[in-house]
């Protein structure tokens, strides 16, 4: 089944407790009185109140201000300089209409996170950071926000992970020949590194650090943009990368100029394995040492400046197991393989979904299960129902998702998965794709190495992959939007 992957939450889940956990926003706290003269897009700006338009979406400038705020005191945290007042507001006004957009797509999808969804992400978050939650609300309160606040930020971080996984993650094809191809290209790498070794000659890059961290600077091109705009942009590309080699600060000159959606945290990609980066990155950045930045990079997307920020082994797992076959991006699994068998329990699973949107509601998605429910203790086949009623993909085939892995599947599921026995029918379930009924048709204990070194293979190409993808689809989606960008209008033209 392609839409149950193990859940992640973005950004928020995968940083320490301060810095990446306060949301980054706007202006200073006390303003300075308005000079008694005005420029008169001054004037107009303050009396409209105005900051951007987005579709029919309204962004205030009070609304900018708040968020400012917030940023800088992120900034703070992460001791990274902050620009001067105006770049900081453009740039997280420019963060601000992209939030807009993707809450109005997830809007316009139905898609909605509720109390017991944001909940989840909470808990998650302080097991992560290996804390209380009443710990964390600690510690939020201390960095200069009120929980409501950061609640209302994470809200916003779990709706876009599901409109993400959604549009963008289930739509990612990985076929068994992309897999076989990335295993025969890693054996082949093995052997030499295994040959250089014998022979005492120097083991290249490719066999060394499996561990790699990445910060960006991106001077985005929009699509269409005419040859004399790409040269523009490139050589505001270039103007940074000068500025950095004379010993400009990275997180500080991602902050003020770099458009990608993690600016405000200084550009800071993450860590993955190497395999995990686009093959662009790694090229660009296999010779260099950590704290070196490479020159310019051209993509799809505009063009990228990269710093390493870590490179080394990755730290071994005490009992590695099966991946799902979807991971989260940023996450630091390894595609090292395992030296023995693997034995681990699988479950042969069975399962109707409905799902939420505006025409069903949670109250009517699990009285219809309830309903359901009620026709198989009468004698009705599962698969009879999940053919007529289920919207998961493995609805034409009875709802059968095949053997399960542990961890496979979203932890809602999972748990109640593992508390029936074979032939059992669980309660309705509500996970973020919607409301199920499973049923677990058997269980077997199987070695899964073999199967292991093609899931971490599908892993690593899944990974390469998602960034890209996600990068193009919401491109797409500023095209197809109306932005009146007030603070800049230069961006309208290569938005509408």
């Amino acid at each position: 089944m392609c839409s149950l992957h193990m859940k992640r939450w973005l950004v928020l889940a995968m940083v320490p407790v301060l810095g990446a956990l306060t949301p980054a926003w706007v202006w200073a706290a006390k303003a300075k009185p308005r000079p008694a003269a005005q420029p008169p897009a001054a004037q107009e700006e303050f009396v409209d109140g105005i900051a951007a338009v987005v579709n029919k979406q309204v962004i205030t400038l009070g609304q900018l201000a708040t968020q400012v705020k917030i940023a800088q005191a992120q900034l703070r945290q992460q001791k990274i300089a902050a620009p001067d007042a105006q770049t900081l507001r453009k740039q997280v006004l420019q963060r601000m209409i992209t939030d807009e957009l993707l809450r109005q797509e997830a809007d316009r999808r139905g898609i909605k996170v509720d109390d017991a969804q944001l909940q989840a992400a909470v808990n998650s978050i302080a097991q992560r950071n290996k804390i209380s939650v009443d710990h964390l609300r600690q510690e939020i309160v201390k960095s200069g926000l009120t929980w409501d606040e950061y609640l209302t930020t994470l809200r916003q971080d779990v709706l876009v992970d599901m409109l993400r996984r959604r549009e963008v993650d289930n739509h990612i094809l990985i076929s068994e020949g992309d897999v076989d191809a990335y295993l025969k290209n890693e054996a082949r790498h093995g052997t030499q590194a295994q040959s250089q070794a014998q022979a005492g000659a120097p083991v290249q890059q490719q066999a060394a650090p499996q561990v790699l961290g990445l910060a960006q600077i991106l001077v985005a091109v929009p699509e269409g943009a005419s040859p004399a705009r790409q040269a523009e942009l490139r050589k505001k590309a270039e103007d940074i990368l000068a500025k950095l080699r004379q010993g400009a600060n990275f997180a500080t000159m991602a902050a003020s100029s770099s458009d990608d959606s993690l600016a405000l945290k200084g550009g800071d990609l993450g860590v993955k394995p190497v395999q995990g980066w686009p093959d662009v990155f790694i090229r660009a950045t296999q010779n260099l040492k950590v704290g070196q930045i490479s020159g310019i990079i051209p993509s799809p997307n505009g063009f990228h400046i990269l710093k390493v920020t870590s490179r080394g082994p990755e730290q071994p797992e005490a009992a590695p197991a099966p991946a799902p076959a979807a991971p989260a991006p940023g996450s630091e699994a390894s595609t090292a393989q395992p030296t023995g068998p693997m034995m681990v329990t699988q479950t042969h699973v069975r399962h109707i979904l409905i799902k939420v949107d505006k025409a069903m509601s949670d109250e009517k998605a699990k009285a219809l299960l309830l309903k359901l429910r009620q026709r198989l203790e009468m004698g009705e086949k599962f698969e009879d129902l999940a053919k007529r009623y289920s919207e998961d993909s493995s609805a034409p085939l009875g709802g059968d998702m095949g053997w399960v892995n542990p961890g496979q599947t979203v932890p809602p599921f999972e748990q109640a998965m593992n508390a029936l026995q074979p032939g059992q029918i669980s309660q309705p379930v509500r996970t973020q794709f919607g409301w199920h009924l499973i049923e677990v048709v058997g269980r077997r204990t199987k070695d899964m190495q073999e199967e292991y070194r093609r899931i971490q293979a599908r892993k690593a190409l899944f990974q390469r992959r998602e960034e890209p993808a996600f990068e193009d689809w919401l491109s797409q989606l500023h095209g197809q939007a109306y932005i009146d960008n007030r603070l800049d209008p230069q961006s309208n033209r290569k938005r509408r």
